[in-house]
């Protein structure tokens, strides 16, 4: 039998990375801390983490601990609020900044309009949303993925092409739509090597025989745009962003179209908040 004090010890030791820290926080003895997660090892029989040089790095199988106790505690956190009549425990959404602008927007402004839903955002990268939804540190996560991962369940949100973004004046701006050809000799604005839309898109112009140099290379859609406006260039970003005021896009054909995906934990949409989160989510997506 697994003790809840055992799960709640190496929860707080995992999030601290310190038996002493994870004291202070429990308000327990240090030994009390470490006796606790030695019992929960022996009673799973497998080792919950490994010293590496000074630090203390949970296994594989302790990562799915955290994840289990994690659930294990905010289901006993939820029933009591429900018998109290009471849940305002935040709903915890991960997403990468992008997703938070011109993705989550609108349904981040309904969720905050709702007067018995909290929400948190917590800002991540695609890997990392996943991460918070599987280990249990967010309920609801967007991010963009070829497919949906393993442990998890959810819907494709947005489906989005790419577009192009450039002052008004620029020559490129007179045509509708455009396609790699179309760039032949511009200066681009696009992610650090190694990104998969920078890839795409350089894997595009190659395919159509057209040739154009990289000047700048930034993180995230809004920068890029905002260098675009400073005449550095024209940024090829994802379909989903707004240019700013002073730039215009131009749809921007030849690569395939992204999935932006909402992911939740099995079961995960059982609290009344998360699920109320989700709808509202999904009900207000962008249509690009």
């Amino acid at each position: 039998m697994i003790h809840p004090d055992w799960l709640r010890s190496f929860l707080a030791f995992a999030e601290t990375s310190s038996f002493t820290a994870a004291a202070k926080r429990l308000h327990l003895t240090q030994p009390a801390v470490h006796m606790h997660v030695k019992k929960l090892a022996e009673a799973l029989s497998t080792e919950l983490y490994r010293r590496r040089g000074r630090a203390l790095i949970l296994t594989s199988a302790g990562e799915r601990v955290v994840a289990h106790a994690r659930d294990v505690i905010e289901r006993e956190a939820l029933l009591k609020a429900e018998l109290d009549g009471v849940d305002d425990a935040p709903v915890v959404l991960a997403g990468g900044e992008g997703a938070f602008l011109y993705v989550l927007a609108e349904g981040v402004r309904a969720i905050a309009r709702m007067s018995d839903v909290r929400l948190r955002l917590l800002t991540a990268p695609a890997e990392g949303a996943v991460d918070a939804v599987r280990s249990g540190r967010a309920h609801l996560a967007v991010a963009v993925l070829p497919e949906l991962p393993e442990g998890v369940e959810g819907r494709a949100l947005v489906r989005a092409g790419a577009k192009v973004v450039m002052p008004r004046g620029h020559a490129l701006a007179k045509r509708r739509r455009l396609i790699p050809r179309h760039l032949d000799g511009q200066t681009l604005i696009l992610p650090p090597r190694g990104r998969p839309h920078r890839e795409a898109v350089l894997k595009a112009l190659d395919e159509a025989g057209a040739r154009a140099e990289v000047s700048v290379e930034a993180h995230g859609w809004e920068v890029l745009m905002r260098y675009a406006g400073l005449g550095l260039g024209v940024a090829v970003v994802n379909g989903v962003c707004v240019p700013p005021r002073g730039l215009v896009s131009r749809p921007f054909a030849g690569l395939p179209r992204v999935t932006y995906w909402l992911l939740h934990r099995p079961d995960g949409l059982q609290r009344d908040a998360v699920r109320r989160a989700h709808d509202a989510l999904v009900a207000h997506a962008p249509k690009p």
